[in-house]
């Protein structure tokens, strides 16, 4: 019997991360306003509260032993940056030098990893919330007290956080297995959009939009990955723990499928503009992608998934299409319906993956299933992971200094305007200050905005509703509605925590006070954080962009070859392939990125951005023909009558390495070879003998040694267009 939508709503509610997280904190800190109402600790409420929330936002997934050792970590830190904050306070020249000594050495903290970058982040911010909660008590302030108050809130959430850790262990794990499958969901609808059998159509725009998806998409592969090897290791004991893993390989294997491409969309199109062929194709990729999102949702809310009969029957009327148009013998058709049938071959092992996914557990062991764990795994690593990145040249390195100097200016203003409540400038400047200025300057209006609709509505509330424990309840739903909302609408999440602080603020009877100076401190922590992104070793990314797209191609050149060797030696899925994957991926979505933030940089700085843009689109093109290419591994092995194509595969490796390495050094790199185009044309005459696996290999190969003419000519005119400047 179907559950009712009542049911049904309230196990979407429970799978949803976001509700899990935000009612850990709604316990915390409804638990602590109702202890301080209670037992009139009205002086304690501010610093209780400000450990919560420092303690959850350097929450990170881990198992319960994980987190408890996190949060035993994070306590330590928390406890020696408050005291130190309480006892160097009266000396400012001590203080402040201390201040920009310790934010580089905890930003820099987050080139570890993840775990890394949450401790040292909420350290920081405890470190800020301590300044605040000295500036209020004033000379009433108890060096020894307040701190442990602050410490003590941390602790309160960093128990429930392990309790529900230890209850819950594999509800993160469900959760970033369904944010995958959905957003591999929305990649297939997308990718379906190609297949519009219209003429004319501009592909260019779609494929750029299929290639911001497939950034995302990686995003939640990467995340799944990091929460499974986070929460159970390499352990395969456990029989949940394998279906996690089974459905997580599910996904790569998908994914790699429904990112590959098999011939140019334009000239399908025109070919078959008379047949429905590439209708079904769209028609079967919208279903994978219902059938996707639908177990999402399984995932999710622990429902069992059925596979829809729909996408068997799509799947045979596309069969019967392709048929269809080999029955009409027509000779200008033959190269494409060899790429037609192949693309329908990709579907069908789509189709077989989802129709195995209603039980995982009946999936076949990978070869390989073990996880790479980027994170340093010794005290060696990690002094060598931390030189590596002490350098100029590091972004985080970069980051870590701007935003050291940037909080010892706003300490600097803070002591200069002697003004009430002043650290909001740093805790303002702290949040705003971005890694780059793209996103400094989001942050900066979301911070802005959301600081003055919390603002008004607070001096609203005030008049509107002046019962103390009615704007005590108010301050616990407004912050829940911060962590609910800070992922995705921070300005709104902005609004909720300056709520809060104004409710709280308002439970000793100073509400109206803090109300200008905390419009004044953000306005002015908002302009230092922008100011030293602009001038503190900015990361204008037009200055990198080279550095990216050589990385690009070389993690697609390195792609290839282990491609072409799982064809040598047979198809196994093993570490050292997946990575080569992944981190051609990763590339991917790193440039899309890159380009995003590009768009938001000043006009002079951005003037290669449309550059980047087209070389994304055959970057990202090369990349679907080489997933066509590594989708079908297993089907063929290369002998030593293949010897021709395992050399053009070589050369054409080398020629990615080749134009990488002009890009990155910045040298000359030739628009045009005679060698590559002649190469093309060669693996473009197949010989009639070949057969259909041996013809589809080398097809892939010749799209793919196509691309080498337009990376050639963008990455030419990158450079120049980087000389020019220079020179200028």
């Amino acid at each position: 019997m179907p559950s009712n939508p009542l049911s049904q709503s309230l196990q979407r509610l429970w799978a949803s991360d976001k509700f899990s997280y935000s009612f850990r904190v709604f316990i915390a800190l409804g638990s602590i306003m109702l202890l301080c109402v209670t037992r009139n600790w009205v002086d304690a409420l501010i610093p209780l509260f400000l450990g919560v929330i420092a303690c959850a936002l350097a929450e990170s997934g881990d198992s319960w032993k994980g987190r408890l050792l996190a949060v035993l970590v994070t306590l330590t830190c928390f406890t020696l940056a408050t005291y130190a904050v309480e006892l160097l306070f009266p000396y400012p020249w001590l203080f402040v030098i201390s201040l920009a000594i310790s934010t580089f050495a905890l930003t820099m903290l987050g080139s570890l990893g993840e775990r890394f970058a949450s401790m040292g982040w909420g350290t920081l911010i405890l470190s800020v919330y301590s300044m605040l909660v000295m500036e209020v008590q004033g000379e009433n302030a108890d060096i020894w007290h307040q701190p442990l108050i602050l410490v003590a809130g941390a602790a309160w959430y960093g128990a429930l956080s392990v309790l529900w850790n230890w209850l819950f262990s594999n509800q993160p794990v469900q959760q970033s297995l369904a944010r995958l499958f959905r957003e591999l969901g929305r990649y297939l609808k997308l990718k379906a959009a190609l297949f519009e059998p219209v003429r004319g159509l501009n592909i260019e725009e779609r494929r750029l939009a299929l290639a911001q998806q497939n950034g995302r998409v990686v995003a939640a592969l990467n995340n799944a990955k990091d929460v499974i090897l986070h929460r159970v290791g390499n352990s395969r004991a456990n029989p949940a723990v394998s279906r996690y893993l089974k459905l997580y390989f599910l996904a790569q294997d998908i994914h790699e499928r429904a990112s590959s491409s098999h011939y140019p969309y334009n000239e399908l199109a025109e070919a078959f503009y008379h047949s429905d062929v590439l209708f079904r194709c769209q028609r079967l990729l919208n279903l994978h992608g219902d059938d996707c999102q639908r177990l999402a949702q399984a995932i999710e809310t622990h429902q069992p998934f059925a596979h829809q009969e729909l996408s068997h029957q799509a799947l045979n009327d596309l069969n019967d299409a392709c048929e269809h148009l080999r029955r009409q013998s027509n000779p200008a058709w033959r190269h494409l319906l060899r790429s037609l049938s192949a693309l329908a071959s990709n579907m069908h092992k789509v189709n077989m993956l989802l129709s195995n996914a209603s039980n995982p557990d009946a999936l076949a062991e990978e070869q390989d299933s073990s996880l790479y764990d980027r994170e340093p795994q010794s005290a060696k690593e990690v002094i060598r992971q931390l030189r590596s990145q002490l350098t100029p040249t590091s972004l985080i390195f970069r980051h870590a200094l701007r935003l050291s100097i940037a909080l010892a200016v706003g300490y600097g203003v803070v002591q200069f305007i002697d003004q009430s409540q002043g650290y909001w400038i740093l805790l303002t400047t702290l949040f705003v200050c971005q890694p780059n200025y793209g996103a400094t300057r989001l942050k900066l209006f979301q911070r802005v905005g959301g600081t003055v609709l919390g603002l008004i509505l607070g001096w609203a509330m005030f008049d509107l509703v002046p019962n103390t424990l009615i704007q005590a309840a108010f301050a616990v739903l407004a912050g829940v509605g911060f962590f609910a909302l800070r992922g995705t609408r921070y300005t709104l999440a902005t609004a909720s925590i300056t709520l809060l602080v104004l409710f709280c603020f308002n439970q000793t009877g100073a509400g109206y006070d803090v109300l200008i100076p905390r419009l004044v401190d953000t306005l002015i922590g908002s302009l230092i954080a922008v100011i030293a992104v602009m001038v503190i070793l900015p990361d204008w990314q037009g200055r990198r962009l080279n550095q990216l797209l050589a990385n690009t191609l070389s993690c697609n050149s390195r792609y290839l070859n282990q491609i072409i060797e799982q064809y040598t030696y047979g198809k196994r899925d093993d570490l050292i392939y997946r990575v080569a994957r992944r981190n051609a991926h990763n590339a991917d979505a790193t440039l899309s990125t890159t380009l995003g933030n590009m768009l938001k940089e000043p006009g002079h700085f951005r003037k290669d951005a449309d550059l980047g843009f087209r070389f994304l689109l055959v970057s990202h093109t090369l990349l679907s023909y080489l997933s066509g290419l590594g989708a079908h591994r297993g089907e063929t092995n290369l002998s030593e009558a293949h010897q021709d194509l395992l050399a053009s595969a070589s050369r054409i490796a080398d020629s990615l390495d080749e134009i990488a390495g002009g890009l990155f050094d910045g040298h000359a790199i030739a628009v045009h070879s005679d060698e590559e185009q002649q190469l093309a044309n060669q693996l473009e005459q197949i010989a009639d003998e070949a057969d259909d696996s041996q013809r589809l290999l080398q097809t892939q190969l010749a799209l793919i040694c196509r691309q080498l003419a337009p990376l050639r000519t963008l990455a030419a005119h990158l450079l120049k267009a980087h000389d020019d400047a220079t020179s200028t």
